[in-house]
């Protein structure tokens, strides 16, 4: 069939040319709007400026063709085969090219908004400065391809090939690159905000400069990739792989990477303000310093020597650990949840949730906490829904008083400043639990509840993996003892008397102390 026996064909209403031959055919300019060129041979043609609105070219062999301007708005390419094409500026919003082909295909600034490109074949492509907002690539190849200044913002990558991609300053703004393949990518100054990359594959990627705020990092593989000068704030990096990243300068305030492995990543000029500390894997890092300042801007910096690194992060988390002497309920259960949530209204440092072990006899809550000197006063509000607050807060109270008296010159003023100021803010605690208590936010339905009547036990664990006991009630594993007989009113003020509780003797407290991991000052 010829060009003109097609057009007068389609100007009397045809509309179906299935299978036509049109190879090296010049329809440059022609209107072909929801025609159809399924199967169609269209290889070397020109349809550069054709309207093809609509149209189904769907398994279509349109190889090395010229499209440079065309539209193919919402088109059916499905399966079709545009390997070497010229698709510049082309118009392929919600076009359906699902396991097409189009590789080394020239898309420089072509529009593919929510075009489906699922399992497509790009390797090599040039999509440079291309729009592909809110587009379904899940699982596509787009190996060694060049998006360098491409919008896919809110697109879909989820399990995409993208190794030794050039990515750079493209806006991936809540882009979904679940388990993605960024291997060698080129990711600088790229604007990856609010992405979700769990799972992903970065090794050796360049993100130097990127955009990464509130963005899911979670098991991402991170070795060897370069992040100087990113922005990570309030990133989730949980778990995350960064052996020999270089982390330099770069921003990780209020970032959560509990897990993570920085074997051998360079950290110089961190900004960490708010940056949990602990629960890190540390060996060979390289780090002169980092910043603690709220805005990042230097006002706060922590200086390291040689062996100082080690001692700033740890791999364990402080933690503070409540076991009470009974099986949790789901009324208790309920209570608990209640209570937590009004003190930490009160008390912020408590914000997040204890995790759980439950068996037949005993329940064990763990509160892990961003800092050593937060053990004490943050163990004096875990406790509060209990009827043993009172004892333990007597407890903790009777522990600082003690290092408050003892007469420490000898381990320098540093300490003894610390140790000050350890003691103030475990009082503030305490007297914050006394309001709490007079208060009695939720903690009604905890006191008539036989579960936070019964004996438990407070074990402190410092980031040296220390541990200190601050509190045992005398009738824990006692099950005889009918709980109503123990009630003390644990509403009641902290002067009230309680079962007594053997305290730690002061060389435990002081060995446990002496062990912090401080932010200097």
């Amino acid at each position: 069939m010829t060009v003109e026996e097609l057009l007068e064909q389609y100007a009397a209403g045809v509309t179906n040319f299935i299978g036509v031959d049109l190879c090296e055919a010049n329809l440059s300019g022609v209107k072909l709007s929801g025609i159809n060129l399924s199967t169609a041979n269209l290889n070397i043609s020109n349809l550069s400026g054709a309207n093809l609105n609509a149209s189904n070219l769907s398994c279509a062999n349109l190889n090395v063709a010229r499209l440079s301007g065309a539209n193919l708005d919402s088109a059916n390419l499905n399966n079709s085969s545009l390997n070497v094409a010229n698709l510049i500026r082309a118009d392929l919003s919600r076009a359906q090219l699902r396991k097409a082909s189009l590789v080394r295909a020239e898309l420089i600034r072509a529009d593919l908004s929510k075009a489906d490109l699922f399992e497509a074949n790009l390797s090599n492509a040039d999509l440079r400065e291309a729009t592909l907002r809110q587009a379904n690539l899940r699982g596509a190849n787009l190996n060694e391809a060049s998006l360098k200044g491409c919008s896919l913002a809110g697109a879909n990558l989820e399990m995409a090939n993208l190794n030794a991609t050039n990515l750079s300053r493209a806006d991936l703004n809540s882009a979904n690159l679940r388990e993605a393949e960024l291997k060698q990518a080129n990711l600088s100054h790229a604007n990856l905000s609010g992405a979700d990359l769990s799972g992903a594959n970065l090794r050796w990627a360049d993100l130097s400069g990127a955009n990464l705020r509130w963005a899911d990092l979670s098991g991402a593989k991170l070795s060897g990739t370069n992040l100087m000068g990113a922005d990570l704030s309030n990133a989730n990096l949980t778990n995350a792989s960064l052996v020999y990243a270089d982390l330099t300068q770069v921003t990780l305030i209020k970032a959560e990477w509990v897990g993570a492995d920085l074997t051998g990543a360079i950290l110089t000029g961190a900004k960490l303000y708010s940056t949990s500390r602990f629960g890190l894997k540390t060996e060979g890092l390289t780090c002169e310093w980092v910043d603690l300042s709220p805005s990042g801007d230097r006002s706060i910096i922590q200086k390291f020597d040689l062996e100082d690194p080690k001692e700033f992060f740890n791999e364990t988390s402080p933690t503070i650990r409540i076991i009470v002497d009974a099986a949790l309920e789901q009324e208790a259960n309920f209570a608990l949840a209640g209570a937590y949530y009004h003190i930490a209204q009160e008390y912020r440092v408590l914000k997040q949730p204890p995790s759980m072990e439950i068996n037949r006899r005993r329940t064990v809550f763990t509160f892990r906490v961003d800092s050593d000197e937060a053990l004490f006063p943050t163990a004096c509000m875990a406790i509060l829904p209990f009827r043993d607050a009172v004892s333990t807060q007597k407890n903790i109270y009777k522990i600082v008083e003690m290092l408050g008296k003892e007469d420490l010159p000898q381990l320098g003023e540093k300490t003894f400043h610390r140790l000050k100021q350890l003691t103030t803010l475990t009082q503030e605690a305490i007297s914050q639990a006394k309001t709490i208590r007079q208060m009695k936010k939720n903690l009604e339905l905890a006191a008539k509840l036989n579960f936070f009547r019964m004996p438990t036990q407070t074990i402190l664990t410092n980031s040296s993996a220390q541990t200190l006991a601050v509190h045992y009630n005398p009738n824990f594993g006692k099950r005889f003892i009918d709980p109503a007989d123990l009630d003390v009113g644990f509403l009641a003020d902290i002067s009230s008397e309680s079962a007594t509780s053997i305290l730690p003797s002061l060389n435990m407290i002081m060995d446990f102390v002496k062990s912090f991991h401080y932010i200097s000052q």
